[in-house]
């Protein structure tokens, strides 16, 4: 049976999350938003089209006039506004109109990127999530922020755009290979972190379950996770406010990212960042080290990184500082009060930002 999370907005309905293991359920969840009158076209990725994308078609075939898949290529690389383009061409050519649905079949790269075309392809058509990567269903797919990255700058163009439906099957997360799968778990592992100790200490009892792969538990901590982001987007949609603390571990993470040309992965930098923040959080009396050192060392058995060489520092800090969340030459932190409890900082200087970077900053001839 699956499970579902109702988003509400304004105390009114606006979608659901529905959690399962399959396919089976995804008809009548989308049914709503269908019709024989109705087009609907899949947008996925050159990795997951493979794997999902006919049986996907072959569903929605039932209940809608005409079912089209487009394919871009898969990676952060190709999240950009030339492949939205295309994007825009194909739906054009194959006459999508307003009452017309997208479906974005793929990871966060591929929800975003579909959420951005769904908010500006004829001022805004409906489009649907069924995200297949453990970053995007604990995470990109929920709470309707859309985009795409523009020279280099992460997510720096996008919308918000509220899907009508995100569909999570849970056994999409068995056709990914272990580092795309633990760069998801970083994402689940910040929502412990600053929003419940309880999820946190969950976490790490059942580490070895989670790096199994056990359905049993990966339905549980998906719904926990969920229910995590659901109460903080629901409480502030457009992130005027609280829902700037989802960005802990993103701030450097997303400079780390840039400055290597995304050769590691999102969820990978995200790790780095937390530790960078949860170090920050440290040396500002917030926390104490031992929660310090247990924050970082806790990414250790998930297989995510919490130091990194071949850096240069003051790059990556003057790329932190063009973040897009900064304000008025400050830059937005989510720090930790306590573990489980995060708070919006803009007092973090230059110098602090720097250390926190070295800390991470894995030197061989140092270490050698």
């Amino acid at each position: 049976m699956s499970k579902i999370l109702p988003i509400m907005y304004e105390e009114k309905p606006c979608y659901d999350i529905v959690i399962t293991r399959d396919f089976s359920e995804l008809e009548q969840a989308a049914l709503p938003f269908a019709g024989k009158e109705k087009k609907a076209c899949i947008i996925t990725d050159s990795m997951v089209v493979c794997h999902y994308a006919e049986a996907v078609k072959e569903i929605l075939s039932k209940i809608y006039d005409r079912v089209e898949i487009f394919v871009i290529p898969a990676g952060e690389p190709n999240k950009n506004l030339e492949e939205v383009k295309k994007a825009y061409a194909f739906l054009i050519e194959q006459k999508f109109n307003r009452k017309d649905v997208l479906f974005a079949l793929g990871g966060g790269v591929v929800g975003d990127m579909t959420g951005y075309i769904a908010a500006t392809y004829l001022r805004g058509v409906d489009f649907i999530q069924i995200p297949t990567t453990l970053l995007a269903q604990n995470d990109s797919s929920i709470g309707g922020k859309t985009g795409v990255d523009f020279d280099g700058y992460k997510n720096m163009v996008g919308a918000f755009k509220m899907p009508r439906l995100v569909y999570m099957n849970l056994g999409t997360l068995n056709t990914l290979d272990n580092r795309q799968y633990f760069s998801g778990f970083a994402e689940v592992m910040k929502h412990g972190i600053i929003k419940d100790a309880k999820f946190y200490s969950w976490l790490i009892e059942n580490m070895y379950e989670i790096c199994e792969k056990d359905l049993d538990v990966l339905e549980e901590m998906v719904y926990r996770s969920c229910s995590i982001k659901k109460a903080v987007v629901e409480k502030d949609p457009l992130e005027k406010g609280d829902r700037a603390l989802l960005n802990f571990g993103h701030t450097i993470g997303h400079a780390i990212e840039k400055s290597k040309n995304f050769e590691l992965l999102h969820g990978e930098c995200v790790a780095l960042g937390c530790v960078a923040a949860a170090y920050i959080s440290w040396k500002k009396d917030m926390i104490d080290m031992d929660t310090y050192y247990e924050i970082r060392d806790m990414f250790v058995p998930f297989y995510l990184p919490i130091s990194i060489d071949s850096i240069d520092a003051k790059e990556v800090l003057a790329l932190t500082k063009s973040d897009k969340k900064a304000e008025s030459g400050f830059v937005k932190f989510a720090l930790l009060k306590k573990l489980g409890n995060a708070v919006i900082d803009t007092t973090v200087t230059d110098e602090e930002i720097l250390a926190a970077i070295n800390e991470i900053y894995f030197n061989e001839e140092e270490n050698a």
